[in-house]
């Protein structure tokens, strides 16, 4: 279980709301420490669920499943438990496959389309990991046979919050982890 370095908000505190979406989390995702701390400033977790989940990754420019493999690819590299119990299912309700999800991040399975597999190797440039990440010509060959600039654009930045918010996640310790996390647990207090 996490142990954060910011005081979680007590549930009695929070706006009804967030309560919910807290509440909910526990339900799928087995925690909600992540909704708890953020809900320290429910400004910034409005701006999450409304400005971006609500207005970019559940719509946008870019299908919704499309942006549900580049997710779930960084969540599984980033070794996010907390994130891949509700990416999972949320992938599942967009359409990607038992079969997929089991093979995420293998670019050779063939469950996999070419228009998933550049979206599978964004994720892998953009992902913590890799700090030599580069979009290079061939990548970027390879998205515009599937993708528009603005669309492109979209899941850049879809890639770049996610993976933003997955190093505040490890850093401040908001999360329960896989084996596979880079970031490692903070050290006891």
């Amino acid at each position: 279980m996490p142990d954060p370095a910011i005081a979680p908000l007590p549930r009695a505190l929070m706006e009804p709301r967030w309560r919910a979406v807290a509440e909910t989390a526990d339900q799928i995702r087995g925690e909600s420490t992540l909704i708890e701390v953020l809900a320290q400033a429910p400004e910034l977790l409005a701006w999450y669920y409304d400005g971006f989940y609500a207005e970019v990754f559940f719509k946008g420019r870019v299908e919704r499943r499309v942006k549900e493999v580049l997710r779930l690819s960084l969540s599984t590299i980033h070794g996010c438990a907390f994130c891949n119990k509700g990416n999972t299912k949320s992938a599942l309700d967009a359409g990607v496959t038992p079969a997929q999800i089991d093979a995420i991040g293998d670019l050779s399975s063939p469950h996999f389309d070419d228009r998933d597999r550049a979206v599978m190797r964004l994720a892998a440039e953009m992902a913590l990991p890799n700090m030599q990440g580069e979009c290079t010509p061939e990548l970027q060959a390879e998205l515009r046979r599937f993708f528009d600039e603005a669309e492109i654009v979209e899941l850049a930045m879809v890639a770049a919050v996610l993976t933003g918010m997955a190093k505040m996640l490890f850093v401040f310790d908001l999360v329960s982890r896989e084996a596979t996390c880079p970031i490692g647990p903070r050290a006891s207090r």
